[in-house]
């Protein structure tokens, strides 16, 4: 398997992809179902090809645009999507909430060369569950697929980078400082908050806080459905949005 897509844009220099999220650990009795959408056909058969070589993993369908993405994911419900950003007809994100109407059960991981943070804030709100870089490496495609679809949100270190950094400069530009306390989640909710705000997983939460792996997932899963949110993501930028954290 070849180490990487080529040269493709990406600034990470860390490597890797930060996961956030449940890790079930579970086996799959069935194959991972994918639908693998980008409007360079060249990249697609790349895709389709490293993905072939994972036992678990099955490409079922692809798409050129958005639009055809919404038809194919309707007939063919697969567990994943993994879309570009910005193609013709409709781009990628636009295309997410379609999706997710039309095939509730699907995950969607976007695959692309923007590092734009508007991007990335976009996809999050559109329900994408993943937001990668084309840098990274086929090994990782394929890890993230798995993670995302064992409940992880799958985020390029880089990325996190930015989020966490405009995170920052959100709190800073507004009148009040201090740190709010949210009534609704407990210290220990808090922390484990923070720690995820950080980009750990949930192996290294429980060794920062002396405690397991599955009272770390304990947590966050009940710090979701207190806010009412479906991803860790989505749950760092609610808290950095109402001032319940504050990164240094």
């Amino acid at each position: 398997m070849a180490d990487s897509f080529g040269p493709m844009r990406g600034e990470d220099a860390d490597g890797g992809v930060v996961g956030m999220g449940p890790d079930t650990g579970s086996a799959r009795e069935e194959p991972i179902r994918v639908l693998v959408v980008d409007d360079h056909a060249l990249f697609r058969r790349g895709l389709e090809i490293v993905l072939a070589a994972e036992e678990d993993i099955q490409v079922v369908g692809e798409a050129g645009d958005g639009a055809e993405a919404v038809e194919k994911a309707a007939d063919l419900l697969p567990d994943i999507v993994l879309m570009d950003v910005r193609m013709p007809r409709r781009g990628g994100i636009e295309a997410c909430t379609s999706i997710k109407e039309v095939a509730p059960s699907a995950k969607i991981i976007m695959l692309t060369i923007s590092d734009e943070e508007a991007d990335l804030y976009d996809a999050i709100k559109a329900g994408a569950t993943g937001y990668l870089l084309k840098e990274i490496s086929t090994d990782e495609v394929a890890t993230a697929i798995r993670a995302v679809a064992d409940g992880q949100s799958q985020i390029s270190p880089s990325m996190a980078s930015k989020l966490l950094t405009e995170f920052k400069s959100m709190i800073q530009r507004t009148d009040e400082r201090r740190l709010v306390p949210a009534p609704r989640l407990t210290d220990r909710e808090l922390e484990v908050l923070k720690l995820v705000a950080t980009g750990m997983n949930n192996r290294d939460i429980a060794k920062e806080l002396f405690i397991s792996e599955n009272t770390v997932k304990n947590h966050v899963r009940n710090i979701l459905e207190k806010l009412q949110l479906h991803s860790r993501m989505e749950a760092v930028v609610y808290a950095m949005r109402e001032k319940i954290l504050e990164i240094r």
